[in-house]
């Protein structure tokens, strides 16, 4: 679960991202869009491939990420915000918590068809959002410093968040 740290840091860092051109409002070209989505969906394919044929975890991790942050920036994008190239990941990441947020949790809560379940939503939300931090850290870190029989345990749980967290944010383009 994000917690009110998380948020709040970014919040903050977003005007600064603005300021600073990190991120810009945008018309939307549906071609850029489209090229976001298959970017999302090939990745996706890829590390579901590598996973099933017993590949490198390594490349199963960072396409699966890689879908994930496709995916992120599809939906920033068609929400009409452009993700510039410096530190694209992590201002990828506190866009989504800053300026998607809510409208995820409102499409969850859509989903469950029940205002009693707004909290459960408001969770899963921020566990989705969270879940692309996760892997962005956890890509960087298998890369860089971890040994094959470690990377191999992680393998499974990021094509899982990866699959979820496309589903999810697919959605809020089909709203």
């Amino acid at each position: 679960m994000l917690t009110e740290k998380q948020i709040k840091e970014a919040e903050r860092n977003i005007k600064r991202y603005f300021d600073e051109g990190l991120i810009k409002k945008c018309d939307v070209n549906p071609n850029v869009l489209t090229i976001l989505k298959r970017n999302a969906q090939e990745s996706l394919l890829i590390a579901n491939f590598l996973y099933k044929n017993n590949k490198s975890s390594l490349w199963v991790i960072t396409t699966a990420y890689y879908s994930m942050y496709y995916i992120a920036n599809a939906l920033l994008y068609y929400l009409g915000y452009k993700i510039g190239d410096r530190i694209s990941h992590k201002v990828t990441v506190d866009a989504l918590i800053a300026l998607v947020r809510t409208k995820l949790t409102y499409q969850l809560i859509e989903d469950y068809n029940d205002v009693r379940v707004e909290a459960l939503a408001r969770m899963k939300s921020d566990e989705l959002i969270e879940s692309l931090d996760y892997e962005r850290k956890k890509r960087s870190l298998i890369q860089y410093n971890t040994p094959e029989k470690i990377k191999i345990s992680k393998v499974k749980t990021s094509l899982i968040r990866a699959k979820k967290f496309m589903l999810e944010l697919t959605k809020l383009m089909e709203t």
